[in-house]
């Protein structure tokens, strides 16, 4: 005991003291392949968010992200998830209360009182139309389309394709009651008509003036839209004075529509002929077409006013339209055409064709003969030729002028009567 006791006493060589020390840290570093060593639990994990891309050095503005090191570990806060129960079903959830009261308070009338209006004197227009099936049985199809009141004597304003061949035509009124048509006149070439019913004192559209319309001013198309009743759309004016070419009867017919307002208000199969009507109640429009495409939305048409009512007139007074003709046949020239056919022009109307003995022919004009101007208007397409013939007179001398090959030439046209079919 006494030789334990004096060695003890004797001083530990100092490599046994760093020994001793190096086994006391040991004891208190950990694992570092434990998960729950600081260098494990604290390693970053790899993020994107929205305004920065894998790779890419940060926005300038955005100060760099601090990342936790094993020497200032971030604590991690321990929560206990709330004790929860299944929902109970069927049982009350409050025993006694009582929902808000319902306000009783009229909203603005804002287009209703315009709409409350104009309903009176817009028309269901319904046809049947006889057609021959695959074994040349024949069936009736339905039809719908709309119309409104331009007398109170019972004339119907809608548009020609609504009536174009159909057996039996009848009109029911905003109160109820239906009529067959009597009487129907009927000009395709503008897609107008006029239809008397035998009533009296009826409600009468106000017409306004087309002519004041604006792009951008909001519009209200009404009609009798997928043969479902009267319904209303609105929407804007997106264009003036535009154009289109339609289907027309007889095979590959076509017929071009000028003075037309584009509209953004939705069209539905039925509402051809019903009233396009501004913040006033006034019809400034018949509506008669929409373009229907996968690519294209709300693009509609309507006849203005300013174009109508002139028809709408003779056809009440005369049944039938009377337009100047020129005798041909004539298409828009583009500088693509120009350039394939080698032309000293780019731009204008190209005779396709001139029918024997018209006014163009005893004029002189010839098949690729290029338009470029008639009266006191420049021609750049079909539409304006055609604009330019229908605002003239039967008998009116048009001057015309055009190119064959690279010489401008100028012709007197005596504008004569459309042939009756």
């Amino acid at each position: 005991m006494n030789r334990i006791i004096s060695n003890l006493k004797r001083p530990f060589p100092a490599f046994v003291l760093v020994l001793l020390i190096l086994v006391s840290l040991s004891c208190n570093l950990p694992d570092p392949f434990s998960a729950s060593s600081p260098e494990a639990s604290l390693a970053p994990a790899p993020t994107v968010t929205p305004e920065t891309t894998p790779g890419a050095p940060p926005p300038a503005d955005t100060p760099p992200a601090t990342v936790p090191t094993p020497e200032t570990p971030s604590p991690t806060p321990e929560t206990t998830p709330p004790q929860t129960t299944p929902p109970t079903a069927g049982s009350p959830i409050i025993t006694s209360w009582a929902p808000p009261p319902i306000r009783d308070t009229t909203p603005p009338a804002g287009l209703a009182d315009i709409v409350a209006e104009v309903l009176p004197w817009v028309v269901s227009i319904n046809v049947e139309v006889t057609s021959t099936g695959f074994f040349g049985q024949p069936s009736v199809q339905q039809g719908a389309g709309s119309g409104w009141i331009i007398d109170s004597n019972g004339l119907i304003v809608t548009n020609s394709h609504v009536i174009e061949g159909a057996q039996s035509v009848t009109v029911s009124l905003n109160d109820g009651r239906v009529f067959a048509a009597e009487q129907i006149a009927a000009d395709p070439a503008s897609d107008l008509a006029v239809m008397k019913i035998e009533a009296a004192g009826l409600p009468v559209a106000v017409v306004g003036d087309s002519s004041n319309l604006r792009p951008g001013m909001m519009v209200l198309a009404i009609g009798n839209a997928l043969g479902a009743g009267i319904s209303v759309t609105a929407g804007w004016v997106s264009q003036l004075e535009t154009g289109i070419t339609v289907p027309a009867a007889g095979p590959g017919g076509s017929e071009t529509l000028s003075d037309l307002i584009k509209i953004s208000a939705p069209i539905n199969p039925g509402n051809s002929g019903g009233p396009l009507v501004n913040m006033l109640g006034e019809v400034v429009g018949i509506t008669n077409a929409k373009l229907v495409a996968a690519e294209v939305e709300n693009v509609g048409y309507a006849i203005s006013t300013r174009t109508a009512l002139p028809i709408i007139q003779q056809l009440v007074e005369t049944g039938r339209i009377v337009r100047p003709y020129m005798g041909v046949s004539l298409q828009t020239l583009t500088p693509e055409i120009a350039s394939m056919l080698g032309l000293a022009v780019d731009e204008g109307a190209l005779v396709m064709s001139v029918e024997p003995g018209s006014p163009a022919d005893d004029a002189g004009l010839q098949e690729e003969d290029i338009i470029t101007r008639m009266g006191d208007r420049d021609i750049s397409s079909v539409a304006d030729a055609v604009e330019v013939i229908r605002s003239s007179q039967v008998g009116e001398q048009l001057e015309v002028t055009f190119y064959r090959g690279d010489t401008s030439s100028t012709a007197r046209i005596t504008l004569g009567q459309v042939p009756s079919s």
